[in-house]
């Protein structure tokens, strides 16, 4: 069951999504923009477009998320495949670096939906996301793309609980982030090591592990790539109550290409890899 306060939080986001009419929606597969396209759909029906990019930023099952979930519904979802290490200083991963790939993909869904003869661009974002280090809500603004779930005061609990009562799948989802995320500012990235930290990743999901992350850190020699493994709790119980599952864990990852990985399982913890500025 949700609260009143979350009912009344739901209520508003519908009667948002009326008034607008007709909406194109970023979309991750996440929890954050399926619940939002989900309501946009149930009041929307076909004047709810969904857009989300393919890249090397995003692992393939997230691709395949999203598009489960609008053949489910019957949401027309529009695939832009993109090339963010093109996005002039993105590559050199600058703090900047989210500020300028989400200006680079919004340019692009806005364009989509002018097309269309569509007003309105949404995105996901939630309440928590203003108090994290999120260059990319600052293209936001600046594209004059909307985030009705701030604007209703969604907090991702909120969310959670609602995507629940609606019967979404994803309301336990982990939360995701883009590849690059993983590459400590200032490493350069590359699809080399993107394709290598999704692979790992890729490895450690099929152990049981929900929510994970590989780090790659700066290792003792110019070109050196340290990974460090961060789990959730019920990921490091299952990794460190069985020596041998770690030790096979740290093997595959060397074999992936790592020159190190970190002995210690660390605990997860979003934005871990944020510059130290903004920590």
């Amino acid at each position: 069951m949700i609260t009143a306060e979350q009912k009344e939080k739901e209520r508003c986001l519908r009667a948002y999504l009326c008034a607008a009419e007709r909406v194109v929606v970023a979309f991750s597969g996440g929890v954050d923009s399926t619940y939002l396209l989900k309501v946009a759909h149930d009041e929307l029906s076909t004047n709810a477009l969904a857009v989300t990019s393919v890249s090397c930023l995003v692992p393939a099952n997230e691709h395949d998320d999203a598009r489960k979930f609008c053949d489910q519904e019957g949401i027309e979802l529009v695939v832009r495949e993109t090339a963010p290490l093109e996005v002039p200083g993105f590559a050199g991963n600058s703090p900047e670096r989210c500020y300028l790939c989400k200006t680079s993909l919004l340019v692009e869904f806005k364009e989509l939906a002018r097309a269309r003869g569509i007003s309105l661009v949404l995105d996901g974002s939630n309440i928590d996301d203003l108090g994290d280090f999120r260059p990319g809500l600052r293209a936001v603004h600046e594209q004059g793309v909307e985030s009705p779930l701030i604007e209703c005061g969604f907090t991702k609990v909120d969310i959670r609980a609602c995507a629940r009562e609606l019967g979404l799948k994803a309301w336990d989802k982990p939360s995701a982030a883009c590849l690059a995320s993983r590459i400590a500012s200032g490493e350069e990235i590359t699809p080399e090591r993107l394709a290598r930290i999704d692979a790992a990743e890729q490895y450690l999901h099929g152990l049981g592990i929900r929510q994970v992350r590989v780090r790659l850190l700066r290792g003792g020699l110019p070109g050196d790539e340290l990974a460090r493994i961060e789990a959730d709790e019920e990921g490091r119980t299952l990794l460190l109550s069985s020596p041998g599952s770690l030790a096979l864990a740290i093997a595959y990852l060397l074999k992936l290409g790592f020159a190190a990985v970190e002995p210690e399982v660390a605990l997860y913890h979003s934005g871990s890899m944020n510059p130290a500025s903004a920590l």
